[in-house]
């Protein structure tokens, strides 16, 4: 039997809405009792896994730090491959620039190598401006994510691939998304564990990054419906997860080989 190393997204998966999905704390459970390595992704930028943390405590959920896995420490993991000890000007939250920080790289608005763009929960058109013209003068742009709206209790919000549309539109330069589609966040994840593709799941509600994403870093996938995907818009799409189901809670009891019949 395969050893199933775990990749799952946190919202729409194990919480919704700031209520934990029916089911997530056992499936969490199980997969601890068996040792089964796991990290739990998210795109949002805002956070660090100690924030997290503490935000899933809250729900019920205890995920320990080091099993979190945001698009903030796949960006500052990769800008650390690409120029150690760099510098970059920097809009978004801590999340952003504690990774950042952490990877030895120098927060300067004065010749920064890189631009980086994270999410944040108040753009600054000053900051947007300034980073407008400091791409003009040779920095490369680079964003944490495409999510061009992210949720709130009142509504929609414009997120990082919205303004990152407003800074290319007034450059002419795209950035680079590290985040979800990008397969590299989940062969940064897999390194981080030392996992192998073969052997790995991507458990998401999004076919758009979570299921493309998978598929593009060659993992087996798996669609849950508490989230922003349905098996209606779900077949919109030229590819398929491995598999749909209802909810995380359908992994509990066969986490083990959970791909055994009875599940399409």
């Amino acid at each position: 039997m395969t050893q199933w190393t775990y990749l799952t997204d946190m919202d729409g998966v194990l919480v919704h809405e700031e209520h934990l999905v029916p089911g997530a704390d056992e499936f969490l459970a199980e997969l601890r009792a068996h040792d089964t390595p796991f990290l739990v992704l998210t795109n949002n930028s805002i956070y660090t896994p100690r924030d997290l943390h503490a935000r899933l405590l809250r729900t019920g959920l205890d995920v320990p730090e080091e099993r979190i896995w945001t698009s903030a420490l796949a960006t500052a993991k990769f800008l650390d491959s690409q120029r150690p000890n760099g510098s970059a000007f920097v809009i978004g939250e801590a999340g952003l620039t504690t990774a950042l920080h952490e990877a030895g790289y120098v927060l300067t608005d004065s010749e920064p190598d890189y631009v980086v763009l994270g999410e944040t929960r108040t753009y600054s058109f000053t900051a947007i401006t300034k980073a407008i013209r400091l791409i003009e003068a040779g920095a490369k742009f680079i964003a944490t994510n495409p999510d061009a709206t992210g949720p709130s209790l009142e509504g929609i919000l414009p997120a990082t691939g919205s303004i990152a549309a407003l800074i290319e539109r007034a450059t002419g330069r795209s950035p680079y998304y590290v985040g979800k589609p990008n397969p590299l966040m989940m062969r940064s994840a897999l390194r981080s564990l030392g996992a192998h593709s073969e052997s790995t799941l991507m458990i998401g509600d999004r076919m758009d990054t979570d299921v493309h994403s998978g598929i593009e870093a060659g993992l087996q996938t798996i669609l849950v419906l508490t989230g922003i995907s349905t098996k209606e818009t779900a077949e919109r799409y030229p590819y398929r997860p491995t598999m749909v189901i209802d909810s995380i809670a359908d992994l509990v009891g066969r986490t083990q080989d959970p791909f055994s019949g009875g599940l399409v």
